[in-house]
């Protein structure tokens, strides 16, 4: 019964895990079979690369901004959607709408959002008079609003999950805890400190795992919107990886970029397995 899932495993994630491995270690090139062992030059080369430390900044800085605001956000929408109120149903749907479009299409409508010359964020800025004559934001070409473009799509594209996640962790707590805390005169502070966070931690901790690891990894919304300008001014590592090792030919250097958070990855699924199941078992 488990046969299809470790072949699975082995084939899709193994494999190429290990190939990807084996390639930074090399000189390989896009087009040629020829190839050398080079050790670690590969990471010495792209550590020593400006374009590489900017992108392992925004790489850090796009996770750690996008995930704080999904998680703030979800908590919010979660908690809305277990009121009862006229069109639930429909809101719910319009919140799990962007999960469910393609990246692709959805990147089209935001690239003409954020238009140099028909951004409808100018527009409405314009005639609320918060732009004066002459004030234009450019959002995909200005290095600070290129960044702040691709966090703020990477967020309505990853909202619906954490939503979800954390809807069903709030739902899960028994209404009699609540109950209980209301007649001890616990307060909303009191309640959310002590009684919703500790009995959401696992679940907090699978939604920000999941949501940390995926954008790390993530580089759709990076390359669809910006493909790294201006200047490579908003490459993350996935995207950089792309860049150098499938359109710039170098196999290896590729590699090495790509590979490079995963011992930080590990470190971090480690931890917050292991706060999860301390957490399960209090």
């Amino acid at each position: 019964m488990l046969a299809p899932a470790l072949l699975y495993i082995i084939l899709l994630v193994a494999l190429p895990f290990l190939l990807a491995v084996f390639l930074s270690l090399t000189n390989s090139s896009a087009g040629s079979l020829q190839f050398s062992f080079v050790g670690l030059q590969n990471f010495k080369n792209v550590l020593g690369s400006p374009v590489f430390q900017r992108a392992l900044r925004n790489t850090f800085v796009f996770t750690l901004i996008s995930q704080i605001t999904v998680i703030l956000l979800g908590n919010l929408l979660a908690r809305a959607l277990m009121k009862r109120f006229r069109g639930k149903s429909v809101a719910r749907f319009l919140i799990l709408l962007p999960w469910a479009a393609p990246i692709s299409l959805a990147t089209l409508g935001w690239l003409w959002i954020f238009d140099s010359t028909f951004s409808v964020i100018n527009w409405v800025l314009k005639v609320a008079g918060w732009l004066g004559p002459g004030k234009w934001y450019y959002w995909l070409g200005d290095p600070t609003l290129g960044m702040l473009a691709i966090i703020t799509v990477h967020v309505w594209r990853m909202l619906p999950f954490s939503t979800v996640i954390l809807l069903a962790g709030l739902t899960s707590i028994p209404t009699e805890v609540h109950e209980a805390a209301d007649l001890d005169g616990a307060g909303p502070l009191r309640k959310t400190l002590w009684i919703t966070i500790p009995m959401m931690l696992p679940i907090l901790t699978v939604a920000l795992l999941f949501g940390v690891v995926f954008t790390f990894t993530d580089m759709s919304v990076v390359y669809l919107l910006t493909r790294g300008g201006p200047y490579n001014s908003t490459h993350v590592l996935a995207s950089l990886a792309f860049q150098d090792g499938v359109l710039g030919g170098d196999v290896g250097r590729g590699a090495a970029v790509a590979i490079f958070l995963l011992p930080v990855l590990l470190v971090l699924a480690v931890v917050m397995l292991r706060v999860s199941r301390r957490a399960e078992v209090a």
